[in-house]
């Protein structure tokens, strides 16, 4: 059975719809033909210039990533920019690209609970459920976990690296803290500390910390752990790929879906 854009785009929108989305965001087909025929479909975080060269060595006519390739209305597109570049490339190579950013996130059964899952954690309550008014449909911004046994910081340090396979994490509070209430937003998630406080959490775990939010909710004794913007999404978008490709195998599509192997992190450690 052939499977087109257009199919894709309506799959997506019924796992995550469009219009959950954050005000701020864009999410849906970024570049690309509803009508073309998918052969194989390329799963990353972002849709750098070597995920591309990765979909056209992989026959890939559809890449499916988490950050939105257009955030930021372009004044132009050449190749004078690097926005510009990979815009004229996909196109030269027929190649399509949807985003699911801020709705994946918010969605029953996205981004977020696919993270608090990844820890072990089964049950929660919602961080930021402002922008919709149905308060009861147990989706929003950040997940508050109620911990069956409290650890200390650092145990909760370890416990995040090894679930999340994270060598390296960066946090701040005293080591030996109590936490019984953890706040998790993957990704950036310094606009819902004051959520995440106002909650109840003792530690929030997030990526993309800033120094003086940290240094100000260490000092109101709040435990930070950074473990990445990176290293936060990639693990539960793996996930989603997953559920994807169960998704498209139950309605009959046996495309091929390939998880980026040039997807990382643009941050080293020396």
């Amino acid at each position: 059975m052939s499977l087109k854009v257009l199919d894709v785009k309506s799959i997506m929108d019924e796992i995550s719809p469009e219009h959950f989305k954050e005000s701020y965001d864009n999410v849906g087909l970024m570049v690309g033909n509803l009508q073309d025929e998918v052969s194989s479909i390329l799963v990353a975080l972002d849709c750098t210039l070597e995920v591309i060269d990765e979909a056209v060595l992989k026959n890939c006519n559809l890449i499916i990533t988490h950050h939105p390739l257009l955030f930021n209305k372009p004044q132009s597109i050449t190749t004078e920019t690097l926005l510009g570049r990979k815009i004229i490339k996909l196109i030269k190579n027929n190649i399509n690209v949807y985003a699911a950013h801020t709705n994946l996130d918010i969605v029953r059964g996205g981004l977020n609970d696919i993270v608090a899952e990844l820890l072990g954690y089964t049950s929660w309550t919602i961080i930021d459920d402002s922008y919709q008014s149905d308060s009861t449909s147990n989706q929003g911004i950040g997940r508050l976990v109620s911990l069956e046994k409290p650890y200390t910081l650092l145990e909760l340090c370890e416990i995040i690296k090894n679930k999340l396979g994270i060598p390296y994490i960066k946090f701040s509070g005293n080591e030996d803290m109590t936490i019984r209430k953890l706040a998790i937003i993957n990704g950036s998630g310094e606009d819902y500390f004051k959520s995440s406080f106002n909650a109840g959490a003792d530690c929030i775990l997030t990526g993309d910390t800033t120094y003086h939010y940290v240094s100000d909710y260490s000092e109101m004794g709040i435990g930070i752990i950074d473990a990445g913007h990176f290293e936060t999404e990639w693990p539960p978008m793996k996930c989603f790929a997953g559920m994807l490709k169960d998704k498209l195998n139950k309605l009959g599509y046996s495309n091929p879906i390939i998880l980026s192997e040039r997807c990382k992190s643009p941050y080293k450690f020396t």
